[in-house]
């Protein structure tokens, strides 16, 4: 009894519509169901959907966002301006961004520009006003010459410098 019949003249009841069809052009459904290729339907993707991990919630290596801290400019050749008989210099940085008020020292100064007594390496200058490109503050003491000077390597920065 291990043989069976090939079914080629045979006829079966479709399980979804309940008519008759030849036995070899019957198919099994995913539900088990003996159909006809008619009426096959196929699986819903939805009935099996495709596993999906979790979201990720961090990354390796990451590095978070953080202030920059203050860093000194380096300002054009011979920066600074002075005027004979005037206690206001003026610095020449092109499109500086800074505000009245405030508080700037210049670095790497050579000579002493405008025949000022005065030391301007790490002495803290409060600004009076600002252009674009240049601001400028007030000495207590008045300059001997006209002269724009300075150096090469002039720098404007805050007061304290993150190193």
């Amino acid at each position: 009894m291990s043989n069976f019949a090939k079914g080629k003249h045979s006829k079966f009841i479709s399980d979804r519509s309940g008519m008759e069809f030849p036995y070899s052009e019957m198919v099994r459904e995913w539900n088990g169901a003996r159909v006809h290729v008619s009426e096959f339907e196929p699986k819903q993707p939805q009935l099996e959907p495709k596993p999906h991990g979790a979201d990720p919630q961090g990354l390796p290596n990451a590095r978070p966002d953080r202030t920059e801290p203050a860093v000194a400019s380096l300002l054009p050749s011979n920066p600074i301006s002075t005027t004979a008989n005037s206690s206001t210099i003026s610095i020449s940085e092109p499109n500086n961004g800074r505000a009245v008020s405030d508080v700037i020292e210049l670095r790497n100064v050579d000579g002493s520009p405008g025949g000022l007594a005065f030391t301007v390496y790490e002495t803290s200058f409060i600004i009076s006003s600002v252009t674009t490109n240049t601001f400028t503050f007030n000495l207590n003491t008045t300059a001997a010459i006209t002269e724009n000077a300075g150096g090469a390597v002039v720098t404007a920065g805050p007061v304290t410098l993150t190193p």
